[in-house]
């Protein structure tokens, strides 16, 4: 649909893995890094990266491009005081992990006419450019956002990006992500954090721990700060989930001491799993960024598991 040029603000794993992609795809893309010593080999490799944010987007504001915020959600804020002084006409998206955050710290640098958020569900266990990969994407789930005021030509441009990287775009509400991510994705991380440190109590338990153990912690060998930024930056949707999660285990544990069972948790948790093994997606293809309702026609098919795999040019006029 589109060829634009991307940049990258941020060039770990995530942001790394989008210019990698992005080149791959045939794209003009470059990126940004603030430590040299983090993209190390990247020039050599025949990546356009480099350390001069201002350099990067006067660029961007050059070319039109898409830009990429691909930092941690405490970096945001001086990426987009940057972005506000030297390219704030250009379209804008991002690949954090948390949507409201992202979007009200926008709306502050009075950015929000040409931002359309986005966020892959993707990732590892490792971080970094050493770890960046393109096809990490292949086959993921990328939200583009469908929030009030969406402009339906920078929608399309953030979609674009991402079928580019080879995903599918699942349109989101800002705050229904972050309640959604909050139960798929950062429970999880806590949870795993939770599990390593009960089951790491001896040598013994260290030699005896195999598979559920193993996949049970995996991302807990994630970078803390990085966990931390993904976490905290969805406190309120992610404290709801934790407390759902004790609800759950209390009631466990009552069952067990009282009945000697696991049966109400083990079941229900049998379930959730089969019904996430079955879920089935299907491809939106009525709707037009722009035509009349299309935010609400999008939301609607998001919610029920609709995905976008082929976007459209826009027509003339």
């Amino acid at each position: 649909m589109t060829t634009a040029p991307v940049c990258v603000l941020g060039l770990g794993l995530i942001g790394g893995s989008v210019l990698r992609a992005a080149v791959r795809a045939g794209r003009t893309a470059w990126g940004y890094n603030r430590s040299a010593d983090a993209i190390a080999g990247a020039a050599d490799a025949g990546y356009d990266t480099g350390t001069d944010l201002t350099a990067a987007l006067t660029r961007a504001a050059e070319s039109g491009a898409l830009i990429v915020i691909a930092v941690p959600m405490p970096a945001v804020d001086s990426i987009l005081d940057a972005i506000a002084e030297h390219a704030p006409t250009n379209p804008i998206t991002d690949v954090v992990s948390v949507k409201v955050e992202v979007g009200d710290a926008v709306a502050r640098h009075g950015l929000t006419a040409r931002y359309v958020g986005g966020h892959p569900m993707a990732g590892t266990n490792r971080s970094g450019w050493s770890a960046a990969d393109p096809d990490l994407f292949r086959d993921a789930v990328w939200v583009v956002t469908v929030d009030d005021g969406a402009d339906p030509d920078v929608w399309r441009e953030v979609a674009a990006l991402a079928l580019d990287c080879g995903s599918v775009v699942v349109p989101t509400v800002g705050d229904e992500h972050d309640r959604a991510v909050a139960r798929i994705s950062h429970l999880p991380h806590l949870l795993a954090e939770a599990l390593a440190s009960v089951g790491a109590v001896s040598p013994l338990a260290m030699g005896l721990a195999a598979g559920s153990f193993r996949d049970g912690t995996r991302v807990a060998s994630s970078s803390p700060e990085l966990v931390r930024a993904m976490c905290e930056g969805n406190a309120d949707a992610l404290t709801d989930a934790l407390d759902d999660a004790l609800a759950l285990l209390t009631r466990a544990r009552e069952e067990l001491v009282t009945e000697r069972s696991t049966k109400t948790l083990v079941t229900a948790g049998h379930a959730a799993r089969t019904r996430y093994e079955q879920h089935e997606r299907f491809d939106i293809i009525d709707v037009e960024p722009g035509e009349p309702g299309w935010l609400e026609k999008l939301r609607a098919a998001g919610r029920l598991g609709g995905v976008v795999r082929q976007i459209r040019s826009a027509s003339p006029g």
